[in-house]
């Protein structure tokens, strides 16, 4: 289930040319993958239980608009797939919340890390019973449609001219 996580822009992640310091942004998105991994019951479940992390192997995040002091920004989180069973990758957005003004994207590929014996863990059939969106049930996609709440009405193109 994808979930959406909503970020207060403060004074402090501001840089010296006024807006939102492109290292703030990685703050951002790994809230954003925090929150869906409590709302989809991941920590207790796969992590605490198993003493299984999941760790970021590679990001590329597209910085696509300015966030100033005051915006209050939306994290869109999901999984898009897995690789080899070994890598999940999950798609983020923010948006400028409440519009479809999207302010940067992210391909996220993690990786599971056993605590145990301090190596990579393979996506194995226990690890799919706890993550539904890793068995197939999981259908959205980056950049679809669907991440909108039904209440925005605005189209891009009528955002951008704003």
């Amino acid at each position: 289930m994808q979930t959406q996580t909503t970020i207060n822009v403060r004074g402090y992640h501001i840089d010296h040319f006024g807006h939102v310091n492109n290292a703030r942004y990685l703050e951002f998105l790994e809230e954003g993958r925090w929150h869906y991994c409590e709302k989809n019951n991941l920590l207790e479940e796969l992590f605490h239980n198993n003493g299984i992390i999941h760790v970021v192997k590679q990001i590329s995040i597209r910085y696509l608009k300015p966030a100033v002091a005051g915006n209050r920004l939306q994290v869109i989180t999901g999984v898009e797939k897995t690789v080899r069973g070994k890598e999940i990758h999950m798609f983020q957005t923010i948006f400028l919340k409440d519009t479809r003004i999207k302010i940067a994207d992210a391909q996220v590929i993690n990786t599971l890390f056993c605590l145990e014996t301090h190596s990579a863990k393979t996506i194995d059939q226990g690890v799919l019973d706890l993550w539904d969106d890793l068995n197939g049930s999981h259908k959205s996609r980056p950049f679809s449609t669907n991440i909108f709440p039904s209440t925005m009405t605005k189209s891009t193109s009528e955002d951008l001219a704003e």
